[in-house]
């Protein structure tokens, strides 16, 4: 049997009544209402057009359309946002047409939430270590109700591969230690001068709105710059992040990134998050092909490379404030996580 529900079609394997013809519809209105009481569902909603590679590519059907199943799947919001999405059900779905309304019912408004848990770490964090954690606080805030957390942090120098990563991206492997990160997006570098904040949020009692949650990802890093009177903002696809324009007049384009975003979420909870380039060394980013843009007119910056003469403490009470305007929460300063012993 094969029921469709909105944009799902379903497949009962039970087999059909053989009695009368009322008995076979309540039987299978009986089987239908089990099947939607076993489902945990996910929302789908418009997706961006598919790239000829990476993860998105790998999951599309024969048909175009991209197929949602019990395990990690990488999806594609408005720009080409990428997020990393995992969710367990006990069921199969495939989507029958390649949109969905161009309005989702989920709520998209974030407003008058509890404080989150605000942690700063004054030493480089070992890559592994904070990925660790990270899991183990996303999962803690969805089975045991732990708050959420806003983690600043710095690496030591080295690179992050997400899943739509190329393999060509890697221009120079054996420079810095090279980590699979699980979240969405390309090759990043991440390194000392660059202040890394990694979000876990329930965004499942935040509105369930992947869209609005990303949003709100980049609208905090565009505010925390304007408030060293830099105007920056997202582009379109497929290059992800905040990006600056420094087109001189009557000169070629030329733009260049100074945070990038990736994130991933399982059971609705957020992790990884952004990384706002202070004064890292920029000449690390020519390891890889940041974010697969090779494209000679868009670059890498930073405030420092900006003239901005601002410290990573400078940076924090910027994106503290933008963070506390733009998702409506108050941060409430904590221990930082894996601090080390004295």
């Amino acid at each position: 049997m094969q029921t469709v529900s909105g944009l799902f079609v379903l497949k009962d394997s039970s087999p059909e009544p053989v009695s009368s013809r009322n008995a076979v519809k309540r039987g299978s209105i009986q089987r239908f209402i089990r099947l939607l009481k076993s489902i945990h569902w996910i929302d789908f909603w418009r997706f961006a057009p598919p790239q000829s590679n990476g993860a998105v590519e790998r999951t599309r059907t024969s048909t175009g359309c991209p197929t949602a199943t019990s395990t990690l799947r990488v999806y594609q919001f408005r720009h080409d946002r990428i997020v990393s999405f995992e969710a367990k059900a006990p069921y199969k779905a495939r989507l029958p047409l390649c949109e969905a309304p161009n309005t989702p019912y989920m709520r998209g408004v974030m407003h008058n939430f509890p404080p989150v848990q605000w942690a700063v770490s004054d030493r480089p964090v070992p890559y592994q270590d904070a990925l660790a954690f990270m899991e183990a606080r996303a999962r803690a805030i969805h089975e045991e109700g732990a708050p959420e957390l806003v983690w600043f942090l710095e690496h030591p120098p080295l690179y992050t591969a997400g899943t739509s990563a190329k393999l060509d991206d890697l221009r120079d492997p054996s420079r810095f230690p090279v980590f699979d990160a699980g979240r969405g997006g390309q090759y990043t570098y991440h390194g000392p001068g660059q202040r890394v904040a990694y979000v876990m949020l329930d965004v499942g009692k935040r509105g369930k709105d992947v869209r609005a949650f990303v949003l709100n990802l980049e609208r905090w890093v565009v505010a925390a710059l304007a408030s060293f009177n830099i105007e920056a903002g997202p582009r379109e696809a497929p290059r992800i992040g905040v990006w600056v324009d420094r087109t001189q007049a009557g000169g070629p384009l030329r733009e260049d990134k100074i945070a990038a975003i990736g994130i991933r979420l399982k059971r609705w909870v957020s992790f990884h998050g952004i990384s706002l380039n202070v004064e890292p060394e920029l000449e690390h980013f020519t390891g890889i092909t940041p974010c697969g843009i090779a494209d000679p007119r868009y670059g890498v910056t930073s405030l420092a490379d900006l003239g901005i003469p601002a410290t990573m403490a400078d940076a924090d009470i910027a994106l503290r404030d933008a963070f506390e305007t733009v998702f409506d929460s108050q941060l409430v300063p904590v221990p930082c996580p894996l601090q080390p012993a004295a």
